[in-house]
């Protein structure tokens, strides 16, 4: 049976075409055969190997460049990495907006790649032109070297908002647009979108490991004229591989402001709020299954979550919209509603990922990084978070997954919200051990006599290892499953709103960051019997108590977790395929026991003969 030729669940036989409402370029319906499927996601797989080796390699080492380059200090260049982190992250709602909206994702992405571009472009030329950029200082440190001009700034830092900008019409969309290509009514494909997240993941870690290791290395040793001319090189290669593929994509047509239309819902349940909900919810205001069938749209029957919001689809005397809204609408805006307490338990993780490229490093440079005549980049031991997330990606989706789905008969093995707090649950081990290693580096520098100079701390940089490694298992885990999550709860008109979900979180976690970073520096300062948790000294600092602070909050974080995830209600399945892969799954299981118990007793008849 081919993938275009299989019979639909009412027994009839499939005309070829996709199911799910996706059109090609022009809106006309498309050939499941001839698109879409892993064949089109090789395009966007690739691309993001090559726009993530552009990112990392500008985000990866940013925290050096501010404090060695523009002579920054450690609380305030960390807290300008984690702001345009923020940023980048948070962006992505509105290039969703625009392409639920208006655009559709396939033209949203493409604007923004413009955009992207022309920010990695003029970053480059922050870094290369010796007017944009101040004067070389030996000692970074020392307060005699002269700080960036204005103008400096402004280039650099418009630079990197520019850039910024892109990112949000890019980052929402081609995720979306990937999981686009499998059509949710085909249960083949349906069963291939469940490893298209932990592959996607896996593109974008090996994009970060190039980005960690050979970029880094270039910038650390070479010179920031190339380090950042090649990234800005790779992402106009990666938007030439987009474009390659165009005539295999599969589009879905926007649907209308989702923000709209979630507002419709919550002022007329408002505006109706005496009215009573009838029990019945076939009295409840629907429009004909025609309506959606014709569109490519899907009909949601009512739930009895949020109930108050059903006020909105109880039949009045007007068709006004923002008095008589359909069940479907409701039953849309309740899931987005729903999610939004597991958004919130992402928060303090994502907080950790910030943790990476800021403090990490800057403990890197402290320690000796010479193997032989070798100097390891400490922006470098990112690329250990990739390894570590490239191998438990691999182990996840090949070993464990099909093993544990022998046992739990689930399709994906445990659980999206199950594989999250599995990742959870690592983050309070990251930074308990994160905390140890810098209190032993503490007590390293003390018997040296090197707390007040600040000097290098004679212990190899690879004592970090651990947390870096440990990190790159933890995203193996809540970081896929979070994409997977957002994209897979959130309505079919509503994907890239979902997905921006999961990129909001560390939007979010990266502010967060900045402001306990900050705060609690302050507040050590003022009020501590020492001179502060976090200062550029960092051999005087005690990250030793900020990281056991971390794996408090992650602990409490994790508890929440629990408890909203215990009352979290899963979107009903769009089609029956998920049905159709646990029933194959029962019948593997069957045919299994079979065929030991006919193995059994061929031994007991040749042992008897």
């Amino acid at each position: 049976m081919t993938t275009s030729q299989y019979v639909d669940e009412n027994g009839q036989d499939d005309d070829g075409y996709t199911k799910d409402g996706t059109v090609n370029l022009k809106g006309n319906p498309i050939l499941r055969s001839n698109t879409g499927g892993w064949k089109a996601c090789s395009f966007i797989v690739v691309y993001e190997v090559f726009e993530r080796m552009a990112y990392y390699g500008i985000s990866s080492n940013l925290v050096i460049y501010l404090t060695e380059k523009l002579h920054q200090g450690t609380v305030k260049s960390s807290n300008n990495v984690t702001n345009w982190v923020g940023t980048i992250w948070m962006t992505p709602i509105l290039g969703a907006y625009f392409a639920d909206a208006y655009l559709g994702r396939y033209w949203t992405f493409l604007i923004a790649c413009g955009i992207y571009l022309l920010g990695m472009s003029l970053l480059t030329l922050a870094v290369s032109i010796n007017g944009l950029k101040p004067p070389h200082c030996s000692n970074p440190s020392s307060i005699d070297c002269k700080k960036a001009s204005t103008l400096q700034l402004a280039v650099f830092f418009g630079a990197l908002y520019t850039l910024a900008v892109g990112t949000g019409g890019t980052k929402p969309n081609i995720s979306t647009i990937g999981a686009d290509q499998f059509d949710e009514f085909h249960p083949r494909e349906k069963s291939q979108k469940l490893s298209f997240f932990n592959w996607w993941m896996f593109s974008i870690f090996l994009g970060t490991l190039f980005a960690n290791t050979v970029l880094v290395y270039i910038q650390d040793n070479v010179g920031w004229s190339l380090g950042y001319g090649l990234p800005t090189l790779g992402l106009a290669i990666s938007i030439m591989i987009f474009l390659a593929g165009s005539s295999f994509y599969r589009h879905k047509k926007p649907r209308g402001s989702p923000f709209t239309r979630m507002a419709k819902v919550i002022i007329a349940s408002l505006r109706k709020w005496k009215i009573k909900v009838p029990n019945d919810p076939k009295e409840l205001y629907e429009l004909d299954l025609g309506e959606y069938t014709k569109n490519g749209k899907v009909r949601i029957d009512s739930t009895s979550t949020l109930r108050f919001l059903n006020k909105a689809c109880v039949k009045v005397d007007t068709t006004n919209p923002w008095m008589l809204c359909s069940v479907t609408q409701v039953e849309e805006t309740k899931q987005m509603l729903r999610m939004i307490p597991i958004l919130m338990a992402t928060f303090i993780p994502s907080t950790m990922l910030a943790q990476i490229n800021t403090l990490f490093v800057k403990q890197g440079t402290t320690l000796q990084r010479n193997i032989g005549s070798f100097s390891i980049p400490p922006a470098s031991l990112s690329g250990f978070v990739t390894i570590s997330m490239l191998v438990s990606v691999v182990l996840y989706d090949r070993f464990f997954m099909k093993i544990v789905k022998r046992l739990t008969k689930n399709p994906r093995g445990v659980n999206i919200l199950q594989r999250m707090g599995i990742g959870m649950a690592f983050h309070i081990v990251i930074m308990l051990v994160a905390s140890f290693v810098e209190r032993y580096r503490l007590s390293v520098a003390r018997d040296h006599g090197l707390v007040e100079n600040g000097k290098q701390v004679p212990l190899t940089i690879l004592i970090l290892l651990p947390q870096f490694i440990l990190m790159g298992t933890a995203d193996a885990f809540l970081e896929v499953a979070k994409i997977e999550f957002f994209y897979d709860q959130a309505p079919e008109g509503m994907k890239s709103l979902g997905t921006s979900y999961s990129m909001t979180s560390l939007g979010v976690g990266s502010f967060l960051s900045s402001f306990l970073l900050s705060t609690v520096s302050r507040i050590t300062k003022e009020h501590g019997n020492h001179k502060g948790w976090i200062l550029n000294n960092l051999n005087v600092s005690h990250l030793d108590y900020y990281y056991a602070f971390f794996a408090i909050l992650n602990l409490l974080n994790f508890f929440f977790f629990l408890f909203v995830s215990k009352f979290y209600e899963y979107k009903a399945e769009v089609s029956d395929s998920l049905s159709v892969l646990r029933q194959e799954l029962e019948i593997e299981s069957r045919h299994r026991v079979t065929n030991s118990q006919e193995g059994s007793t061929n031994t007991q008849v040749n042992g008897s003969t």
